[in-house]
């Protein structure tokens, strides 16, 4: 599943090719995803146009003229691939490369603009979802009511999560995974995270001192902001707008690294690999305590 960086990679290159650009028609290959599409909704949408996009935790959201908007999550497997007037496709997530044939198949929703420009919706799984709201539906909605702060916003800082952590009995790992706590996170940054803060994804929060938690703001605004100018990971195929994969994944420090060498250079330990909450997680048993 694409955490914050690939979202935020996705967000910002959509932003370059679809702004201002007047929907003409919706088609629909397949309306059972994750939640079943309301093909008559979408008819409220023709004829305006994409103002703005914006990003809350791994959601994107779709600002459209008249007070609508479109929130998409990609599940574990969607993706957006944009086709130009010249009839040249622009991937924006998770392929190494673009397969006509294989992508059609998974082809679910497509926008179609004028100069037969397209934004196509693919998603082999079909775990991902698209819904529409007018803005006082929008306001109420759900899937983000109860999401925590943006770990690259100024509210997630240390007074926030000590605050969190009080008396609160989980592991470290598991309440950083949470939405509640802090929005965006998952499996891949959480464990690097962790390993560069020098701390167990087994420990208990309670027991953590104010310079841990200070280590963990720090070290998670560093990482997002790192592996967001790399373009994302490429865990899951990842790739922007321009073609190039992810980056970020080159400087993974403990992720997928079971039984190599821990790459701090005064540690002799290789990286240990478990399951928390039934998620891999890996660590140095030496480096982190």
């Amino acid at each position: 599943m694409p955490e914050l960086p690939e979202v935020e990679v996705v967000k910002q290159s959509l932003e370059k090719k679809i702004l201002n650009l007047i929907i003409k028609k919706v088609k629909f290959n397949d309306i059972n995803l994750r939640y079943r599409l309301n093909k008559g909704g979408f008819s409220k949408i023709i004829g305006k146009k994409f103002k703005k996009i914006k990003r809350r935790s791994k959601f994107l959201i779709f600002e459209i003229e008249r007070n609508i908007y479109m929130l998409v999550h990609l599940g574990m497997t969607g993706k957006f691939f944009f086709i130009d007037k010249k009839n040249i496709k622009y991937k924006t997530s998770f392929y190494y490369t673009i397969n006509q044939k294989k992508d059609q198949k998974h082809d679910r929703v497509i926008f179609l603009f004028k100069n037969n420009q397209k934004l196509i919706y693919n998603d082999v799984r079909k775990f991902g979802f698209i819904k529409l709201y007018n803005r006082s539906e929008f306001e109420k909605n759900f899937h983000l009511k109860k999401l925590g702060p943006e770990p690259l916003e100024r509210d997630f800082n240390f007074r926030y999560l000590k605050e969190y952590f009080f008396k609160r009995n989980r592991s470290i790992k598991n309440i950083l995974m949470d939405q509640n706590c802090i929005a965006g996170l998952g499996n891949i940054y959480v464990n690097e995270i962790l390993f560069l803060s020098k701390i167990k994804p087994s420990r208990k929060v309670v027991s953590l001192n104010d310079i841990e938690i200070e280590k963990i703001i720090k070290n998670t605004k560093r990482i997002l902001n790192k592996s967001i100018k790399s373009g994302g990971s490429s865990i899951k195929d990842f790739s922007s707008d321009n073609g190039k994969k992810g980056l970020f994944q080159q400087h993974f420090k403990v992720y997928g690294r079971k039984g190599k060498k821990c790459s701090n250079v005064d540690c002799n330990n290789n990286i240990t690999k478990s399951s928390i909450s039934n998620r891999a997680t890996y660590y140095c048993n030496q480096c982190q305590k």
